[in-house]
This record gives structure tokens, sequence and C-alpha cells, in this order.
């Protein structure tokens, strides 16, 4: 069995699973990232990514096409994060009560509605995206396979992850929306305009969460479950903090838990004598284990979760 795990033939197919279940990860992690460099915390990530794998399902199932859905897991990850600006920015409630309890709200908001419009159909399926392979990139030998020969979701995730990184640390503007998370009453009395800012982050954060949402269904599955992002939207805030609430390093952190599910799957294929469900805990668990390991190593903005109301002293 150590002989089928170490051919390049398993890592290959390993490393492409893992890229892949990535996937919804990168996407909410990049969008989680961009708020919580404002300032604004967003537990509710679960419930995004969920709203837009429904909204995404819905609008695939009746629109046609890929693109319809995609637009509709965006618009599903906005409406969330949306009432989570309203709350956290307009009315300065706290940010963990109001992501948790969006959490909760769209568990049921998005099984009732599946339940009601879909009834004794509750088993549709939808086409899913069909894999692009790059020319030459997808040559090389491992990283190639995995990287390059994907869906288009993921090349767009890639060139939007650089996109960060470029924006944070090359621009003005990119320095500002950093200001606004580490002291939101100095970038104001600078004259940085705070809560315009935060509700950009907001529709940033929702529409990214909703194509992690999405993907799930218009790449992966072509159906939608109840509660399919199975904890998802926690793991991607989990990625934003091993990943140093840097875009890099959330796509590194991402990756890892990739593996870490895509090993466990392929585990059980090789028929590893453990009971299946120890072998599914394997993501949840290093998740845990990652974020106990950053205790006292993070570098989270001076801002994040505290309220702020301008003009308040």
């Amino acid at each position: 069995m150590l002989e089928q795990v170490l051919t390049i033939g398993f890592v290959t197919a390993l490393l492409s699973s893992a890229v892949r279940m990535a996937l919804p990860l990168m996407y909410a992690g990049l969008g989680e990232t961009i708020l919580e460099k404002t300032g604004i915390l967003n537990i509710g990530m679960e419930g995004v990514m969920l709203s837009g794998a429904f909204f995404s399902f819905l609008a695939a199932s009746f629109a046609g096409g890929s693109l319809a859905g995609l637009l509709g897991g965006i618009a599903g990850g906005m409406l969330v994060s949306i009432i989570h600006g309203v709350l956290c920015i307009k009315l300065a409630k706290d940010q963990s009560v109001s992501g948790i309890s969006l959490n909760l709200l769209f568990l049921g908001i998005t099984s009732f509605l599946f339940k009601l419009i879909f009834g004794s159909k509750s088993y549709h399926q939808i086409a899913t995206l069909p894999v692009v392979k790059i020319p030459l990139l997808s040559s090389i030998p491992v990283l190639g396979e995995a990287f390059f020969n994907q869906d288009v979701l993921a090349y767009i995730a890639y060139l939007l992850i650089i996109a960060a990184a470029v924006f944070y640390r090359k621009t003005g503007l990119g320095l500002s929306f950093s200001a606004v998370g580490e002291n939101p009453k100095a970038a104001e009395q600078a004259g940085i305009p705070v809560n315009r800012y935060r509700y950009a982050a907001i529709l940033l954060n929702g529409a990214l969460g909703g194509i992690g949402g999405a993907h799930l269904v218009l790449a992966q599955l072509g159906v939608f479950n109840e509660n399919m992002t199975s904890g998802r939207g926690y793991i991607a805030l989990a990625a934003v903090i091993l990943g140093r609430y840097s875009p890099v390093g959330m796509f590194g952190a991402a990756l890892i838990f990739g593996i870490a599910n895509a090993l466990q799957i392929r585990l059980q294929a090789l028929g590893v004598p453990l009971p299946p469900q120890a072998l599914a805990m394997l993501p949840y668990v290093f998740t845990l284990a990652a974020l106990l390991g950053s205790i006292g190593k993070s570098n989270d903005p001076d801002g994040l979760g505290k309220i702020y109301v301008r003009g308040a002293r």
C-alpha cells in the first residue's frame, strides 16, 4: 500500500483533486481576506457559500447555462453579506453574533426553498463546467496536471489572488483599505471614507463567497443538497488566519486543507483499515491543529471585529 501512495501517479491525482476541492475555499477565503482587511469579521461565510450554492443551482436550473448559475451564485452570496454589512456597519451590532445568526438563518432558508421549489424532484442534475487544459503549462510534471487542467473558475481564482496581492502591496488604494482595518478612526481623520470602503469590501466578500458556493454546484457536483457546504465556510475562515491575512498565504492554506480532504478520500479508496468516519474527520482535525499552531503568530488587523461608529469618541 505504501508503494501505491508514493507513486507519481498517486501524487499527481491527489494534488489535482486537492486543487479542485480547495477552489471553493480559495474564493471564500479571498473574499474574507478582503473584508477582514477593512476590520469586519464575517463568521457567516458558511451562510454566504450556502446561499451562493443554492441560488447558483436555482439560476442554472431555470435560466439554463453556467453563466446564469454563476451570476445567481454571486447574487446569493452578496445577499447574505449585505445583510451582515447593514447589521455591523450601519447598526453597529456584534459581528460574531451577526455571522453565526446568518449561518443558521440561511441553512433554514435554503433548505426550505429547495423543498418548496423542487418538491418531489429534489434530485435534479445540471451540467458541470468542462475541464480546460492549458497548453504547455499542463505538461509540467505533477504540478501542471494539478493546476492547469481545471475548469475556468480555477484560472480566474489564480488571477484574482495575484491581483489582490499586488493591490495590497503596490497600490495606494490597497494601503487605504488596510488602514481602515488597522485604525478606522485615524483613517477617517485622514480623509478615507471608512464606511464606503467597508461596504465595497462587503460586496466583494459576498460575490467571492457566492462563487465559492457556486463552484460546488457548477464545477463539482451538478446538484444542490441541504447543508452541502459542510463547514467549508469555517475552514475558509481558518485559511485566512493560517495564511496571516495575506491573499497568497490564504491560497497556500486553502491548498493544504484541500490536500487533507483529498487524502482522506484517496485513503478510503485504497482500503485503509480505519473507519470511514475517522478518515472523514481528517480535514477538520487538521483545521483545528493548524489554528492551534498559529496561536500567537497571527497579524490580524488591530480594528478587526471592533465596532466603529463614525464621529464617536
